[in-house]
């Protein structure tokens, strides 16, 4: 069993820090704001709630919402212009720490990467650095399904995002954070999970996570340390 010392000493020595991004890097759900904007709220967040679970597989439970939302390209730039996401508080301040001792910080997501690059470029995180679904649209703007083959579509997805980055960079020490189920099964092949509560608690995730969190300054103060 690793102690908290040894948890907080791993992610002090992370190589690179990858973060979920609805509920974690952000206050909202992503895909619930997109439901919201669409007038079907009520429905999808229902979904939401049993995916992050871990009640219904999550390529099942994305398409079932997505055909219910069914979402134009202008939707989508609407909600980002009249609704942008509200970021966390205290995650600037964690990212520009962690980008300042060349820690590299990554944003993998379940979400979709036309929210999440957005999301990035506010905390000066590169495109190359963002794993998310993709939207997809005919050529007159209609929701025409999504990227079936991006790992983030699938259950167990995001640990398959850490074991390619791994593979590619050579991390010796990457470190998960995020609210949900599927944040906490990718690790392994994260060396460390940290489950963060600040904006919702999923009972199973702070149930069972190591190390659980609902303040990013925790974060900040271990880094001061």
């Amino acid at each position: 069993m690793v102690s908290h010392l040894e948890l907080r000493t791993l992610f002090c020595a992370a190589d690179a820090v990858c973060f979920d991004v609805d509920s974690t890097v952000i206050r909202e759900e992503g895909i619930d704001e997109l439901a919201k904007f669409c007038g079907v709220e009520d429905a999808v967040s229902e979904m939401t709630r049993r995916a992050m679970g871990g009640a219904v597989p999550f390529q099942v439970a994305l398409a079932e919402r997505l055909a219910l939302i069914r979402p134009s390209r202008e939707q989508v730039q609407r909600l980002l212009a009249e609704h942008p996401p509200h970021l966390t508080p205290g995650v600037r301040e964690l990212i520009s720490r962690l980008q300042e001792r060349g820690v590299q910080v990554f944003l993998i997501s379940g979400g979709f990467r036309s929210i999440v690059e957005h999301v990035a470029s506010k905390l000066n995180i590169p495109a190359a650095n963002v794993f998310a679904n993709r939207l997809k649209f005919y050529f007159n703007g209609e929701y025409a399904g999504f990227d079936e083959t991006q790992p983030t579509a699938e259950s167990g997805g995001k640990g398959k995002v850490i074991k390619f980055l791994k593979e590619k960079f050579h991390f010796k020490n990457i470190v998960m954070v995020g609210d949900g189920a599927t944040d906490m099964e990718a690790c392994p092949p994260a060396d460390v999970f940290i489950g963060f509560g600040g904006n919702v608690i999923r009972q199973q995730v702070k149930d069972n996570a190591k190390w659980y969190i609902t303040d990013f300054v925790e974060l900040l103060g271990a880094l001061e340390e």
